[in-house]
């Protein structure tokens, strides 16, 4: 079983999950673990992973691919990923049952092995030179990868030079996750996020200068009642400044253990209506200016038609703008009409 032995963390983007890309884990957990809205990574300290580690765990992936197309050809499948040489592989080792990444790891290669996502919520703070060893290492075993995606902060972002996230994207990670959250820094501030909405611009920019996709995250509902109006209009400005490869709506939700969901409790902060957060997006939406893909891929974006049909796309594409703003806006006027 050591021969097949690699890490896989729990948490990815949407656009990340099911059989969409492979999960390496290149660090753990979160640097930073301070935002009151994110009961993530409560549980274990950050850590960098070595590049000798993070290799061996691509190796141990890449022998568990290996022996899946053995077991394909034994079985007359022509060495392609099949069901037939997962159960007989399985059968020869058991204790891959309980592998916690055996599974991901075959949806992935039978889905064609395109993408792999880099986890867990900041790989960029590992040095330079470290990151882009561990890059070409997974690009050079798995061939057939054609995008690697991670979760970075802005503040990382921003402090590293401008040539090494050049030569980072050079070396393979091609897309980049970033929490916006919001553009206003009132609210910022009061979920403890660690950047100012100036802050996010530069990052943002930074990073798409250097050849990265971006995808910018925003949250409705984040600031309540009493902030609607700057979380929406300063969101907008934000992105409009940005104007990211794309743009994501993850609703906020009041998860319990957290800052945000205590404040909650305690009658200290007023969480808006299904309504209301969806006339928040609204207002987002009409006042954004930009070429990004707007995107509402995560499932807390659940309002529905006079149809009982979804307002929204859940394409991890999403809409383009500006050539679907206003096809998008009436679709946030049907939901409004019966929200």
């Amino acid at each position: 079983m050591k021969r097949y032995a690699f890490e896989t963390g729990v948490y990815r983007p949407p656009s990340e999950g099911g059989s969409d890309s492979l999960l390496v884990r290149f660090t753990r957990n979160c640097p930073w673990n301070r935002c009151g809205f994110c009961a993530m990574y409560k549980q274990e300290r950050f850590e960098v992973r070595s590049v000798e580690d993070i290799c061996r765990d691509i190796d141990a992936m890449a022998a568990v691919a290996n022996d899946l197309r053995d077991s394909s050809r034994k079985l007359g499948h022509g060495g392609h990923i099949c069901h037939d040489g997962a159960m007989a592989l399985m059968g020869q080792v058991p204790e891959l049952n309980h592998h916690p990444g055996f599974a991901m790891l075959y949806h992935w290669l039978l889905s064609g092995g395109r993408t792999a996502f880099l986890q867990d919520a900041n790989s960029l703070i590992m040095k330079t030179g470290d990151l882009i060893e561990a890059l070409t290492c997974l690009r050079t075993t798995f061939a057939s990868i054609e995008r690697v995606t991670s979760y970075a902060r802005a503040r990382t972002v921003e402090r590293k030079p401008a040539s090494e996230l050049a030569a980072i994207c050079a070396a393979g990670l091609d897309r980049l996750h970033l929490g916006l959250e919001t553009g206003d820094d009132d609210l910022l501030r009061s979920i403890h996020k660690g950047v100012s909405a100036d802050g996010q611009i530069k990052a943002g920019k930074k990073a798409m200068a250097a050849g990265f996709q971006i995808s910018e995250y925003w949250m409705p509902g984040l600031g309540g009642r009493a902030m609607t109006d700057g979380h929406a209009e300063n969101t907008a400005r934000v992105l409009n400044e940005i104007n990211p490869h794309y743009i994501r709506s993850r609703p906020f939700r009041p998860i319990r253990g957290t800052p945000l969901r205590k404040a909650l409790d305690q009658g200290k902060f007023e969480m808006p209506s299904a309504k209301e957060q969806l006339l928040e997006i609204r207002r987002m939406v009409e006042a954004l200016d930009v070429t990004s893909r707007v995107c509402f891929d995560h499932a807390g974006n659940f309002w529905k038609d006079r149809r009982g049909a979804h307002i929204f796309s859940m394409s991890y594409e999403g809409y383009q703008f500006p050539e679907e703003k206003m096809a998008l806006l009436a679709r946030i006027d049907e939901g409004l009409s019966v929200a």
